[in-house]
């Protein structure tokens, strides 16, 4: 067996190392760069989207499909079920909870739950103002759920804190958009291009996340070095202050 510092633990399973019983940890891998494969690969062609780089823009009949299912969801779904075994509570419940957002938005923007089309009087996937006012609801408290995680995040690491940075900003600038187009404000459209910077940041702290952890796993030279900022050891725990 080999003994990983409380540094490297952190950058490995971005958490604080606990205490849990057997040796799963020895015995199985770490599933914790699956779900950032899932949440990067989601998340960086729909924040492109919102920017409209070179053109691209959203479409609710489309951008329900394909990555946020079997990326953001099903990956992420599946990376929290194996977290909870090894006994990280804290990626497990923000794999679970993202996960479980990239589902509920994909099947939000498919014609087939008729989320959008039961707002209309011709069935079609047109979003009105009823829909928009009640889709913000969604992202106002997926902001809420996405500022916890930063809070907690503050005892793993800096570019983890800036994951949920974005993310805390995305949502909540989705809601301010959703919000201004149930209006008919002009203003919505400037919101969601916001909204897809922040998600671009979260995204892109992601991949440079995710890079470090795969760098570490292969213990490559200098590679496996690249700085995260633990915060780990730096902000001590109530327990260990008792102590």
């Amino acid at each position: 067996s080999i003994t990983i510092s409380p540094e490297l633990f952190e950058k490995l399973y971005l958490s604080p190392e606990n205490k849990v019983k057997g040796n799963l940890r020895k015995t199985f891998g770490n599933p914790t760069p699956v779900a950032l494969v899932g949440f990067v690969v989601a998340l960086s062609p729909l924040s492109v989207e919102l920017m409209g780089w070179r053109g691209a823009t959203v479409n609710a009949d489309v951008s329900g499909r394909g990555a946020n299912y079997f990326f953001g969801g099903l990956l992420l779904v599946m990376s929290a079920l194996l977290e909870f075994l090894l006994g990280n509570t804290f990626p497990a419940v923000v794999f679970f909870g993202y996960g479980a957002h990239f589902l509920s938005f994909a099947a939000t923007f498919q014609p087939f739950y008729a989320a959008i089309s039961s707002y209309t009087t011709d069935g079609s996937q047109t979003q009105t103002p009823g829909f928009a006012a009640s889709f913000s609801f969604y992202a106002l408290f997926m902001g809420l759920l996405s500022l916890i995680f930063l809070i907690c995040s503050l005892r793993t690491n800096i570019v983890f804190v800036l994951i949920f940075t974005g993310a805390t900003l995305g949502f909540g600038l989705a809601a301010a958009a959703f919000w201004s187009a149930a209006k008919g404000l002009a203003i919505a459209a400037t919101l969601l291009k916001a909204t897809g910077g922040s998600f671009f940041v979260a995204a892109m702290c992601g991949w440079y996340l995710l890079a470090v952890i795969m760098f570490a796993t292969l213990d490559l030279p200098f590679l496996a070095q690249l700085p995260v900022g633990d915060l780990s050891t730096l902000i001590k725990g109530q327990s260990q202050k008792k102590k």
